[in-house]
């Protein structure tokens, strides 16, 4: 998967934005203003950040070369992903929607009523 690809990807889902607010470096996916996604724009190898479950963090990084610990953000619930090694295409998209799916578990109720449902359409 490349960031093109990536970006397409977070911005299926359902009321998901993107901005540059930590520069021109970094691209955010956020969903009703809470972050779930970010990836490096300049140099090296394509990368992203995802929120993820700890206990699949953890099996993740066991199985996957691609998957560390998020760079720079809270290693228990935050993977960072090479999108050009070992993870499979559909797995980042898996790994994209449950990133997703976290952040918006923990927006207020009001906030969570106003979100269209998740459909498989939406990756």
């Amino acid at each position: 998967m490349d960031i093109e690809q990536f970006r397409e990807e977070c911005l299926m889902l359902p009321c998901a934005d993107e901005s540059l607010p930590f520069g021109d470096e970094y691209l955010v996916f956020k969903v009703k203003g809470r972050i779930f996604a970010m990836t490096v724009l300049s140099g090296g190898e394509p990368r992203a950040s995802l929120k993820c479950d700890p206990d699949l963090a953890e099996d993740l990084r066991s199985k996957y070369e691609a998957v560390i610990p998020g760079y720079h953000l809270n290693k228990k619930h935050w993977n960072t992903v090479y999108l050009e090694r070992d993870l499979p295409y559909r797995e980042i998209v898996r790994l994209i929607r449950h990133s997703y799916e976290l952040v918006v578990a923990k927006l207020p109720r009001a906030i969570r009523a106003t979100l269209p449902p998740l459909t498989s359409n939406d990756n």
